[in-house]
């Protein structure tokens, strides 16, 4: 399938109207039905639903939903590749991109940044959020080039560099809650109280295991992706959020924050894919990476 077929395909999804996508495209109408058939034809299964009589506007079946999310994803490799090979003899510049969840050790990506923005400052740099199955997602189709994890990857297809630095679980509470006037929480505190605790994966393993109880035997009452959204939940008098601390500046706020005892520290490891190539950018990165956590250790 030709890429200037995957992009008249984005443009009717985009347009919701197949004379609307023509335009943008600056092709006739019947000329883009055509096109678009003869997709449907190829693929052997129907992409788009045709408005009745007297509605122009076109929805994607299920399998156009898919065709839409894997032409975006194939659209987006081919334009960083073909940007990369146009700036391979060129001055370093051009485009890092990094897969992280939410969390302070970050400001490790931010610093390796900042580092390299006078030397080069036609680097930029793209973030993606998410948990741990959308980062390895994005890094085994190539759309990042880094990865930040909390969690083991399979050594066979990753590469991965142990951070220096560790993020540390506590409990995020509001102010007038019981356990607020503790200094730290252990885990007999918590076996009584409604929690609000993250979905990542890998994260539930040692959790469980501090907490000394499986899943089935804690009053969970809620999961969260981000942290911002259990805060609110906190707020709201839900329950009490397990989470890293420094997400959430609690200063003026209903909200506090208290360490996990036994101490509760997650450790993170920077990944690429094995025998990746890097662009000339994300190569000087990873080396300005390398040095920082060097002086760090």
């Amino acid at each position: 399938m030709e890429l200037r077929l995957l992009e008249y395909f984005l443009a009717v999804a985009r347009e919701q109207n197949i004379s609307a996508a023509a335009q943008s495209l600056h092709i006739s109408q019947p000329a883009l039905s055509t096109q678009l058939k003869n997709m449907e034809d190829e693929l052997g299964k129907q992409l788009l639903i045709r408005g009745t009589k007297g509605s122009r506007r076109v929805l994607l079946t299920e399998e156009g939903m898919i065709l839409r999310k894997r032409a975006e994803e194939i659209i987006s490799l081919v334009k960083r590749t073909e940007e990369e090979i146009s700036r391979s003899n060129e001055t370093v510049m051009g485009d890092v991109y990094i897969g992280t969840g939410e969390t302070d050790i970050m400001r490790l990506f931010a610093s390796a940044a900042k580092k390299l923005q006078k030397k080069y400052p036609y680097i930029r740099y793209h973030i993606s959020s998410g948990n741990a199955e959308h980062v390895l997602e994005y890094l085994d189709k190539g759309l990042i080039d880094f990865g930040l994890l909390f969690c083991e990857v399979d050594p066979h297809k990753y590469e991965a560099m142990p951070i220096p630095v560790k993020d540390t679980w506590g409990v995020l509470m509001r102010r007038d809650s019981p356990l607020a006037d503790k200094e730290s929480i252990s885990p007999e505190d918590l076996w009584d109280k409604p929690l609000i605790v993250s979905h990542q994966r890998g994260e539930d393993s040692y959790l469980g295991r501090w907490l000394k109880k499986e899943a089935s035997e804690l009053n969970i009452v809620a999961t969260y992706n981000l942290v911002l959204n259990a805060s609110i939940l906190v707020d709201e008098g839900l329950g009490y959020a397990l989470c890293y601390d420094k997400l959430i500046n609690t200063s003026g706020s209903n909200l506090c924050f208290r360490p996990c005892t036994p101490t509760l520290q997650a450790h993170g490891f920077i990944i690429w894919k094995k025998y990746q190539i890097f662009s000339k950018a994300a190569d000087t990165f990873l080396n300005c990476l390398r040095e920082i956590m060097g002086a760090e250790e």
